[in-house]
């Protein structure tokens, strides 16, 4: 049995539900109804927090600033629900999993009871700055600020989930999220191996080849040689070189340069794109494709030893990328990072091999192909800082001094 009382001429129901220790209060106001606990067991105190409760609404109402409509959290809801659907087999789900846990990690608790149309550049702007305040680090005591990057994906999905809120007609217009006061971002050169740097990498992973003992650390070690020497020689995104399959590369002669090559099909954030290898990719291929796996796997729990046979077509070149052992090894030569501070990565492979091929002369155009990205991208990030790139001939232009013209007059005329 719910206990029910009503004041203000029956405007405000004060009630206390079965089993439950407090009273709550609720009404109906500005074409919404509207219900809070009052923590209190007492019915006087439940009253008289009712009755201020209702005043304070009415105040609200009658100034402009109670707000009705639909909540950010039922927004959020919507976008993930057309988002899941609309994309399916368009968008990497790892991706849609990302922004399901900025939403709820981040957006939800800030925005999540908020009306959509409340939400304005200035409270977007507030989040900014939570979010750069409200972690401290305890060594310094100083904040912890997330990545630029970082604040741009979370912003990135608060738009997207106005923006769904706008298309359903929950919000009038769409405000404003650009940071304000924001310079022009520097721009920094992804981290890279030169070619001496890359060349320090593949030797170190060459001799750990040679240094381990059994066979299944052979084996590892072995994988993450020729794993380095082709991303560097064919310029694949790591998630692009974890789906890759055997199948999908072949060993041809290339008609232009007679040299054999690897053309390989690549299936990765931009769907299915095609690849033309350096020739030092090859041999990298030809070992994988012949190395014979160890006559046993590691298995977390004890099991006879399970014979395993050369890999086939629907067999995974490298699966899972080896962020370990590469981190292990640029640890141990001092390479993790660079002179700017970037973080080399296995992805730096890739950066490599884009930077090698814009310092040996190739076409800018054919490169982005290649590595299934745009001219802008390359232009930004890896030609800026490479300095063959200039022509000092097209630079180092004079303008020709003009000859003295000879004087043709007659020599009366000069008298």
């Amino acid at each position: 049995m719910t206990e029910k009382h009503e004041l203000m001429g029956g405007k405000v129901h004060v009630y206390r539900r079965e089993g439950s220790d407090y009273w709550q209060c609720s009404t109906y106001l500005a074409g919404k109804n509207w219900r809070v606990s009052t923590k209190e067991d007492s019915l006087a105190h439940a009253k008289d927090f009712a009755q201020d409760w209702y005043l304070e609404l009415m105040g609200k109402s009658r100034a402009g600033v109670l707000k009705v409509g639909k909540t950010f959290k039922q927004a959020a809801d919507l976008f993930l629900h057309e988002y899941a659907i609309i994309t399916s087999g368009e968008r990497n789900p790892q991706y849609v999993r990302i922004m399901q846990g900025t939403l709820r990690v981040h957006l939800l608790p800030f925005f999540g009871n908020k009306v959509v149309s409340e939400i304005t550049p200035g409270m977007v702007q507030e989040y900014r700055i939570h979010r750069m305040t409200s972690r401290v680090d305890p060594k310094t005591g100083q904040p912890k600020r997330p990545a630029r990057a970082t604040i741009r994906m979370e912003v990135v999905v608060l738009r997207q989930v106005l923006k769904a809120a706008y298309r359903h007609g929950w919000l009038p217009y769409l405000p404003d999220l650009s940071a304000p006061y924001k310079a022009s971002g520097k721009i920094s050169h992804r981290g890279w191996f030169s070619p001496e740097e890359y060349k320090m990498l593949y030797e170190a992973t060459r001799a750990d080849t040679k240094s381990v003992k059994g066979p299944y650390r052979k084996y590892i070690r072995e994988q993450f040689h020729d794993y380095v020497l082709f991303m560097a020689n064919t310029g694949l995104r790591p998630d692009e070189a974890a789906r890759l399959e055997f199948r999908d590369v072949a060993i041809v002669t290339d008609e232009a340069t007679g040299e054999r090559i690897l053309e390989i099909e690549v299936r990765g954030k931009r769907g299915v794109g095609y690849c033309k290898s350096m020739t030092g990719a090859v041999i990298p291929f030809q070992r994988l494709h012949n190395r014979i796996r160890p006559p046993f796997t590691r298995l977390r729990k004890r099991s006879k030893p399970k014979l395993e046979n050369l890999p086939e077509l629907t067999d995974k070149l490298f699966g899972q990328t080896p962020a370990d052992l590469i981190n292990a090894v640029l640890a141990k030569l001092n390479l993790k990072f660079d002179r700017d501070g970037n973080r080399r990565t296995s992805y730096s492979l890739r950066h490599t091999y884009i930077c090698l091929r814009l310092m040996e002369g190739a076409d800018i155009y054919q490169v982005a192909k290649n590595c299934r990205t745009s001219v802008e991208m390359i232009e930004t990030f890896y030609a800026s800082h490479i300095k063959n790139t200039l022509d000092a001939a097209a630079i180092n232009v004079r303008k020709p001094k003009p000859t003295k013209r000879p004087d043709t007059r007659a020599p009366e005329e000069h008298n």
